[in-house]
């Protein structure tokens, strides 16, 4: 019961820090359409995800092997940190060196500072919030969580309402919220003391080697999850990139609960490795039973309320984004579903199976996009494209990671529910006749499916409440 224990604690601290934080963010795309155009927002949004790429190729990875080296490892932390500050860094100038490529896209005019500082902030604040989390300290890990959003929400308010420098102000707030978190964290955990001048040469082997696999492999998630919106941008403009990067915003609810679990997932799943193997399998059985249902649970009420949530959370201007919601909500379940197969990988240290199974989403979703986005489909091939990519993967992993921890998948209601929600976005897509009461009568059916796995996981929260 105590690993259900932790991993409820552990659940409920970083939701503090992340879910409630971030769902500030989420409500703050109103504002955020009253600022910026379609275009700017299309052209801050191309910014923001061309550093999330670059932050895996500069940092090498490390920050996921500080947190998996660091988290079975608390003799050797010093080596640790000092390994991923020292990559970083090192990687940060090499960055200043290849710096001039990006003037090479006319959208990064006047803009290319904005992604350095962009990708060098998160590259820290990510060392250091990694590395507290793995020494345990989840409610610093989610106070700070809940400090970064507040600044980024603050520097929001003062870049584009008071000093209106629209898309570089919207940028910016998020490096400066980065920045300063990551000064707090050194000040607050004293993150100097970790610092060794002789780090041992086979923490760097063997953290590089962990995570050196992991760049392509978060290059590839990239290409699968960002990738669209670069085409919707080269084939059909900014204007319509704005409108469907609106459009994500609605389904990041699902990835916020998936991350907000899958932080502290991760943390147990490692933890208990070390016990009883089969009560490890056991363990995986039972909370990826709950944590399917829950997100099938969400997924379709998001599905159902596509259109009142984009009216209500966006200008006249972005309204059409409610047609893309369905297909990315469906997208964005099993995304979910892909980080929790990944965990296998990261309990038995397997990045490099993490790039294999993972290629394959990515091929699919260039070649989708390239014949979808510029047929009539338009914007919706790309969702179309988002879709089967993620599906495929989810498929090809629920199939390899048997080898390595062989739990219960329960295909066949995996089956009934991605069916009940396939149903949904078809009626909603093409508002087909009836296509409300699909909708009730859909999600009243994904109740059903779903009602003793969710009474289950209930029963067991109650129980490690109630001890």
């Amino acid at each position: 019961m105590n690993k259900y224990k932790t991993l409820l604690s552990n659940t409920l601290l970083i939701s503090i820090g992340t879910f409630g934080s971030k769902i500030l963010v989420f409500f703050m795309v109103r504002f955020y359409t009253g600022y910026l155009t379609p275009s700017d927002y299309g052209t801050a949004d191309l910014i923001t995800q061309t550093a999330n790429l670059l932050f895996p190729i500069i940092s090498l990875g490390i920050t996921d092997g500080v947190f998996r080296f660091a988290l079975d490892n608390a003799r050797g932390r010093r080596s640790i940190f000092t390994v991923g500050f020292t990559v970083i860094t090192c990687g940060s100038v090499l960055f200043f060196a290849v710096v001039p490529i990006l003037g090479f896209v006319k959208e990064f005019e006047g803009h290319i500072w904005l992604i350095v500082l962009y990708t060098m902030a998160s590259c820290y604040h990510s060392l250091c919030s990694q590395f507290i989390r793995a020494r345990g300290n989840t409610a610093l890990f989610a106070v700070q969580g809940i400090i970064n959003t507040a600044l980024v929400i603050a520097f929001n308010i003062l870049c584009l309402a008071v000093m209106r420098i629209g898309l570089t102000g919207y940028v910016l707030s998020v490096v400066l919220a980065d920045f300063l978190c990551t000064v707090f964290l050194f000040i607050k955990e004293r993150l100097w003391t970790q610092f060794t001048l002789r780090p041992r040469k086979i923490a760097f082997k063997k953290m590089l080697r962990y995570s050196i696999p992991l760049i392509p492999a978060t290059i590839i998630w990239w290409i699968t999850s960002v990738s669209d919106r670069y085409m919707v941008n080269a084939f059909i403009g900014s204007n319509e990139n704005g409108i469907y990067a609106v459009s994500y915003k609605i389904p990041t609810i699902l990835t916020l609960v998936s991350t907000v679990f899958m932080q502290a997932w991760q943390f147990s799943a490692v933890v208990e490795s070390h016990g009883d193997k089969r009560e490890h399998v056991r363990f995986f059985t039972g909370v990826w039973r709950s944590f399917q249902a829950v997100m099938f649970l969400a997924g379709g009420v998001i599905i159902a309320l596509s259109k009142p949530a984009i009216k209500l959370l966006s200008t006249e201007d972005y309204y059409s984004a409610w047609q893309y919601v369905p297909l990315l909500a469906a997208s964005m379940i099993f995304t979910a579903f892909v980080s929790f197969t990944g965990t296998v990988y990261v309990v038995t240290k397997n990045s490099g199976v993490s790039f294999l199974t993972s290629t394959a989403s990515a091929v699919i979703n260039i070649v989708l996009n390239f014949i979808l986005i510029p047929s009539p489909l338009g914007v919706q091939g790309a969702a179309i494209a988002t879709f089967i990519s993620y599906f495929a993967v989810f498929l090809i992993r629920a199939v390899n990671i048997k080898k390595y921890i062989p739990f219960k998948m329960y295909g066949g209601h995996v089956t009934v529910n991605t069916l009940l929600i396939m149903v949904q976005t078809v009626f909603m897509v093409l508002e087909l006749p009836f296509w409300i009461a699909v909708q009730a009568v859909c999600l009243l059916l994904l109740i059903a499916v779903n009602f003793k796995f969710i009474l289950a996981c209930i029963y067991k929260l109650l129980s490690v409440i109630k001890k």
